[in-house]
């Protein structure tokens, strides 16, 4: 049985939402040339809000190279977010206040609107609190990452890697450490026996015991769990499942389960993010995103998944996730949606896409000149090239929607210049019964996007 550890000064206990994510942003630069100079940026997240409350398990979704592992890193604090920021412990009233302040222009907040931000800002956002309030966040808040093998020294015993946390904290020491050590390894189902030993004399599922076990260490309110069982045999995986389950019911944890398993995240989660691109395209409890989808993409992810029960008409996705350091305009899943419509975002980039495998319609190409992502002339060695690319434009050749979307095609010689209609960005609309999807066919102003 582990001892019960006093409760750190500043425990944030009886708030209702354990982490809140306002606007986060996490990009990487791009550096190229001998002095390696920044060239671009890969937006890995690129301004995801929601909230987690506490007690509750929030499963995070979506393909390899969405953004999820780096936003859960963000919200763990492992890496620090290029603008918006995560907020720690607010009660409602906080957490609504908030909300307000930051729907307020920069130039236009008052000095009692900039002094209550600050305030909210220093005492609950992680990149923002004083070093005490950091260390209560830091032994709340803790990782089970992917890869157990690779987050346990090989070179520590487990008595070492399970009692560093309390030894960092100073929370035990000598004999009492050890005691506490086997309490700890005890609960995730490993004894005194294994005190002794190195993480290579463990099994998989073994060994993302004695990472459980580490985590708990501190008793955090809160785990980030990056994709827990996805290494592990299906059997192991159904032990660290219950595991964790057990866990949190004896414990009142609070989750943040990171996985493209939807099995898994089905069983494991009370509410779902279902995350494409850096963005969020849909959120909602497990049981409505899986019996009722309102996103192509969460239906296609759904689809896609052999395992689940019953039967579902196949949404087949073509092409590749577009490159998230030029992600596309307006929804950023519509080069790849099978419901796509033409204010959806259409942009330039979208044609030469469509068309780089067309060779006869790119024949000749000499040069894109671009004015802006929504405006740009094509130059052909002759006019019958362009004249060519022009009837392939507006032939079956390409999408239905893709046409509608186009301003004008004009053709001046062996130039084409295109304008596509400009749309504004689809944002995250609350559905009502805490549901929310970022795409236009089941938002209510859907059919008018057109920007002024």
């Amino acid at each position: 049985m582990v001892g019960t550890a006093s409760p750190p000064v500043g425990s944030l206990t009886d708030a209702e939402f354990v982490i809140s994510v306002r606007d986060v942003r996490r990009y990487f630069p791009i550096r190229e040339g001998v002095l390696q100079r920044v060239t671009g940026h890969v937006k890995a997240v690129d301004g995801v809000s929601f909230d987690i409350r506490r007690g509750e398990t929030v499963g995070l979704v979506g393909e390899s190279g969405c953004g999820k592992t780096t936003l859960g890193r963000v919200i763990s604090g492992l890496l620090p977010a290029t603008a918006g920021g995560v907020y720690f412990g607010l009660d409602r009233a906080e957490r609504d206040r908030l909300d307000a302040l930051l729907a307020i222009p920069e130039p236009s907040r008052s000095l009692e609107d900039r002094t209550a931000l600050d305030d909210l800002t220093a005492r609950h956002r992680i990149d923002a609190m004083p070093s005490q309030a950091r260390r209560v966040y830091r032994r709340n808040c803790q990782v089970v990452f992917q890869d157990a093998f690779a987050s346990l020294n090989p070179r520590h015993l487990v008595k070492d890697i399970v009692g560093r946390p309390l030894k960092v904290h100073q929370e035990a020491s000598g004999d009492e450490l050890i005691e506490r050590v086997v309490g700890l390894l005890e609960s995730v189902g490993l004894g005194r026996q294994h005190l002794y030993r190195y993480p290579h004399q463990f099994s998989g599922g073994q060994r993302q015991r004695i990472s459980i076990a580490r985590a708990l260490a501190l008793e955090p309110e809160f785990i980030v769990l990056d994709e827990p069982t996805s290494a592990l045999d299906v059997s192991v995986q159904a032990q660290i499942l219950n595991l964790l389950a057990e866990l949190q019911r004896e414990r009142g944890l609070t989750f943040l389960f990171v996985s493209h398993d939807l099995n898994v995240v089905r069983h494991m989660s009370d509410r779902m993010l279902v995350m494409y691109l850096g963005v969020l395209s849909e959120l909602g409890t497990a049981e409505d995103l899986f019996d009722d989808p309102r996103h192509p993409y969460t239906e296609a992810l759904i689809a896609a998944n052999p395992n689940l029960e019953g039967e579902r008409a196949t949404t087949r996705l073509v092409g590749i996730v577009p490159d998230p350091a030029n992600p596309p305009r307006g929804c950023r899943f519509h080069t790849r949606c099978p419901v796509v419509t033409p204010v959806c975002g259409w942009e330039v980039d979208d044609v030469i896409r469509e068309l780089e495998l067309r060779t006869r319609a790119l024949d000749g190409l000499t040069g894109v000149e671009r004015r802006d992502d929504l405006e740009a002339t094509f130059a052909f060695g002759t006019s019958q090239e362009a004249a060519t690319f022009v009837e392939t434009l507006q032939g079956d050749a390409v999408p239905a929607p893709m046409r509608a979307a186009m301003r004008s095609v004009t053709v001046d010689g062996a130039a084409v210049d295109l304008r596509f209609m400009p749309v504004d960005e689809v944002p995250l609309v609350d559905l009502g019964d805490g549901r929310a999807s970022a795409c236009v066919l089941v938002q209510p102003d859907g059919g008018s996007r057109l920007a002024g």
